[in-house]
């Protein structure tokens, strides 16, 4: 018994020492899942860590990418923003008002500007030439509106008696006791205290009536002496009663109007050229026959160094420019217009502009009138009649060939001239007359082949009833055009059929103006 129980008590005892074993591998068995489930866990951890840090930067290089492709995107859209307002019918006629507008009134805010000290020092009061300035803008909007509302016959119809009418006021401009005399010249008549100058209405005149006239004899095989009589005398005419004012600024205008009709009428290059060349070559010796002319070209080419005397007005104008460098000193605080730049508020309120304004303000102004030259040639390009085709390119070239003299002797890349900036220097015929060729401009505008169908298939809108603008014709041959078209094709066919060389120039239906 003892024995038996001995030997259980000692199996008991060695069976003992199994339990632990056996609760210690559980145990590490437990421990080690345990362990790999953390495991799991971290490194499920990190990989959520890592993707919730991997997604902003992916988001942000996808933020990149769209802002990329937006900026890129941009010009298109401008591109095609401006495509989609030139093609639509009444583009050129908004165009036009739009910009008459804008350079109307930005000239008169830098009148304002930049003549307020000069007119307190001498009047008294700072809005005196303003006040003369905004009168004239509002005679000009009415003309502009009745050159909008004129029938292209009518214009064609009165453009002689108007041509004949503005020769007899520059003649009697010359006379003692009518015309008024004023700085040593006679240009001005003086009515009821505004001053008005012929010389400025016969531009509008000659651009209507040259076109007029060599619009009624456009022919394929139009001479020589066709296309040069009467308008070169008349012309002339005009240049030697203009000279005797004295006044080369608007006689070299008189003659960039006269160019611009041949140059478009189809006037051979060679003819042309010496024409060119003898209109420079009388310039230049009008220039150097006067002792102040002289003296302006002898300072622009470096002769003269006189600070103080011709090359004065030129040096005050590239210190103010010099002054207002990249965004100018502000509207309204110039230095130069305090007496030290005379005519600041005239022939050298460009001056003004770019001191108050900056290069922007210059850069703006240079591209207004850009534009204005791209819509005047786009009205001219998509006319259909002759006379409008030549009406519209010589006003074009008139307005941008002022606008850029004007900029080039302000900036020191031309001599001094006087000629105007169109719609922002002061001068209140000047003013008047450049709206009433842009009231032509877009009288033309609105007789393109698109703009006549818009206008006549669908009924008048609200501003067109209320302005009681006449609805556009649109462009027919008059019969006797279509009988010298006929004739012309009758003696082509007999010249051919005689055998003979039948050469043709290149007449006004077939100009540059087309």
């Amino acid at each position: 018994m003892r024995t038996d129980d001995a030997v259980d008590a000692t199996a008991s005892d060695d069976a003992v020492p199994t339990g632990p074993d056996e609760h210690e591998s559980e145990n590490g068995s437990a421990m080690k899942d345990e362990n790999d489930t953390t495991a799991k866990r971290s490194r499920r951890t990190r990989d959520a860590e890592s993707k919730d840090a991997a997604a902003p930067a992916s988001t942000a290089a996808a933020r990149g990418s769209d802002a990329a492709a937006i900026t890129a995107s941009i010009p298109a859209m401008v591109v095609d923003a401006v495509r989609n307002l030139l093609a639509r019918p009444l583009a050129s006629y908004q165009l036009v008002l739009t910009l008459a507008f804008l350079l109307t009134a930005f000239g008169l805010v830098m009148v304002l500007s930049a003549s307020s000290v000069e007119g307190y020092s001498q009047d008294g009061s700072a809005y005196g030439l303003f006040t003369t300035q905004v009168i004239f803008a509002g005679l000009g909007l009415i003309v502009f509106y009745m050159m909008l509302r004129l029938r292209v016959s009518l214009m064609r119809r009165f453009a002689a008696p108007a041509m004949v009418v503005t020769i007899v006021l520059l003649a009697l401009v010359l006379v003692p006791g009518i015309g008024t005399l004023s700085q040593g010249a006679r240009r001005w008549f003086v009515i009821s205290g505004i001053s008005v100058q012929p010389s400025e209405l016969v531009k509008v005149a000659l651009c209507v009536w040259g076109a007029h006239l060599l619009a009624s004899r456009r022919r394929d095989n139009a001479s020589l002496k066709e296309l040069l009589i009467p308008l070169v005398p008349v012309a002339l005419l005009i240049c030697v009663l203009i000279i005797l004012e004295p006044n080369l600024s608007t006689t070299i205008t008189i003659a960039i109007i006269v160019g611009a009709l041949l140059w478009f009428a189809g006037l051979p290059i060679k003819v042309f050229a010496a024409f060119a060349a003898t209109g420079v070559a009388l310039a230049v010796t009008l220039a150097l026959v006067e002792g102040y002319r002289s003296q302006r070209v002898m300072s622009f080419l470096g002769n003269v160094d006189d600070p103080q005397g011709a090359g004065y007005q030129a040096r005050q104008a590239t210190y103010a420019l010099a002054n207002g460098g990249v965004f100018g000193v502000g509207l309204g605080q110039s230095s130069a217009k305090w007496n030290y730049l005379p005519n600041a508020h005239n022939d050298f309120i460009f001056a003004i502009i770019g001191e108050e304004l900056g290069l922007i303000g210059g850069l703006l102004v240079v591209f207004l009138f850009v534009l204005l030259g791209y819509v005047g040639f786009r009205i001219a390009h998509r006319s259909t009649d002759p006379f409008l085709r030549l009406m519209t390119s010589t006003i074009t070239v008139l307005i941008l060939a002022q606008a850029f003299i004007n900029i080039g002797y302000v900036i020191g890349l031309l001599p001094v001239t006087g000629i105007q900036l169109p719609l922002i220097s002061a001068g209140g015929t000047s003013t008047l007359t450049v709206l009433a060729m842009l009231g032509l401009l877009a009288n033309a505008a609105r007789h393109e082949p698109e703009a006549v169908a818009a206008l006549t298939a669908a009924p008048p809108s609200r501003v067109a009833r209320w302005l009681r603008l006449p609805a556009p014709v649109a462009y027919r041959q008059s019969r006797v055009e279509m009988a010298r078209e006929r004739l012309d094709r009758r003696r082509k066919a007999a010249g051919q059929a005689r055998g003979t060389s039948f050469r043709r120039e290149p007449g006004p239906s077939r100009g540059r103006g087309a």
